[in-house]
């Protein structure tokens, strides 16, 4: 790599080196980093991939795509008011779900099972190697994808959970063969494991966002009303258990305490007399409204008196979030998982959905390369034995979207319903 093509600031490097822009647009390397993003394949993918309901099952209803909007708003709002380059905290925020898989969080639980025998499967692995190795844009020297070759900086502001996968942690940030690009991008971090600025950013705009939007797509829907939390304590403590257990290291004793008081918040009035009509949806925004714009501005608070009022960036700061205010998100989260993940008839569908996940995973390792897409095959062919072989399937899969997932298992599975439980067998 020349030194004319490599920045000075360490920051701004790419993994693969590049010749200099002379487009005259002024434009900064985090401002092309955005760009490649949103102009990617992945993102565009994000339209037809699950948030929390089934994507194009609604029109009012949220996907991947709209919540990494969302995200990105959310977290380039916030980051700018920290001092953080605004365009690093809003590619995070677009790139944070590009390696979902088809079906959202219960796809992702299939694929880690069905790549037991390759390192596993987990979303943020997955995203980062759509950006360094699978997306198309830049390759290297030796004919290799680069995927998007984004900055050092806006790669680790994506790194959610930044360190390779250990045993007993379901959470990680990179598969073993993609440790040489996750090595370089965490040069320069104080410690291992600890997040930049950005990427706390990244993470909380993505809690608030999940937290608030998912259930204004509930009550719009009609799976979610308050009036049981209002008036049953044994609801309210099932909730509270819930939220202990999937996302909140409180007890539900104490988040118990935190949902009277969110309860008794005037703001949810109209989320408990909700009817659908105008002047009843307008409410509902300006509920979402009023409470994104408290998880924002009280962390900011928080954060700028800890640390002074910057401007913060990389890794001069931690992003801080008051014990209530973090409570306060997570019960939010687990009124979507209670009310609308776990509504009736929801295990059938998620059954269904592993069961095309298995048996699209199965017939692809029976029939590649030749059922692969023509960026995968290549690749297949390329692999050194059957583990390099199945994660190569395995990226094919994840890259599908919902309708695709289904049209693809029609297509090599055939049209009947699939078998639960169907194995993946190599060699």
């Amino acid at each position: 790599m020349s030194a004319r093509a490599r920045p000075a600031d360490p920051d701004a490097r790419r993994w693969v080196g590049e010749p200099p822009k002379d487009t005259g647009d002024g434009r900064s390397p985090y401002e092309r980093d955005r760009a490649r993003v949103l102009h990617s394949a992945a993102f565009r993918r994000l339209a037809a991939k699950t948030q929390v309901h089934t994507a194009g099952t609604d029109d009012f209803l949220r996907t991947r795509l709209t919540h990494s909007l969302e995200v990105a708003q959310i977290a380039r709002e916030m980051g700018a008011r920290l001092g953080c380059d605004p365009d690093v905290v809003d590619t995070a925020g677009l790139a944070h779900d590009l390696g979902h898989p088809p079906f959202g969080h219960n796809g992702e639980d299939a694929l880690d099972t069905l790549a037991a025998s390759c390192g596993g499967f987990e979303g943020n692995a997955q995203t980062l190697r759509v950006l360094t190795r699978l997306e198309a844009k830049v390759l290297a020297a030796d004919g290799t994808s680069a995927g998007l070759n984004l900055t050092r900086a806006s790669l680790d502001a994506v790194s959610k959970y930044p360190w390779p996968r250990r045993p007993g942690q379901r959470k990680f940030g990179a598969y073993a063969d993609d440790l040489a690009v996750f090595t370089w991008l965490r040069a320069g971090a104080p410690a291992e494991g600890r997040r930049c600025l950005e990427a706390q950013v990244m993470d909380w705009a993505d809690d608030v966002a999940y937290s608030v939007h998912d259930v204004e797509d509930g009550i719009h829907g009609g799976y979610v009303t308050l009036r049981p939390l209002l008036t049953d304590p044994d609801e309210r403590a099932a909730l509270c258990a819930d939220v202990a257990a999937a996302y909140s290291g409180e007890s539900p004793a104490d988040l118990g305490e935190v949902l009277l008081d969110l309860l008794a918040d005037p703001v949810l009035t109209p989320l408990a007399e909700y009817d659908g009509s105008h002047r009843a949806q307008a409410a509902l925004k300006a509920t979402t409204s009023v409470l994104t714009g408290r998880f924002v501005s009280t962390v900011v608070a928080a954060t700028q008196e800890r640390f002074g009022p910057g401007p913060h960036r990389r890794y001069a700061a931690d992003l801080v979030v008051p014990r209530r205010i973090r409570a306060r998100c997570a019960l939010l989260k687990g009124i979507a998982l209670r009310y609308v993940m776990r509504r009736p008839g929801a295990l059938s569908r998620y059954q269904r959905q592993r069961a095309i996940l298995a048996e699209l995973v199965a017939v692809l390792v029976d029939r590649a390369p030749d059922a692969l897409d023509p960026i995968f095959a290549p690749v297949w062919r390329a692999a050194p034995d059957d583990a390099a072989r199945l994660r190569v399937v395995i990226d094919q899969v994840a890259s599908l979207t919902d309708p695709a997932a289904v049209a693809w298992h029609a297509r090599l599975v055939g049209g009947g319903a699939p078998s639960v439980g169907r194995g993946v067998k190599l060699g």
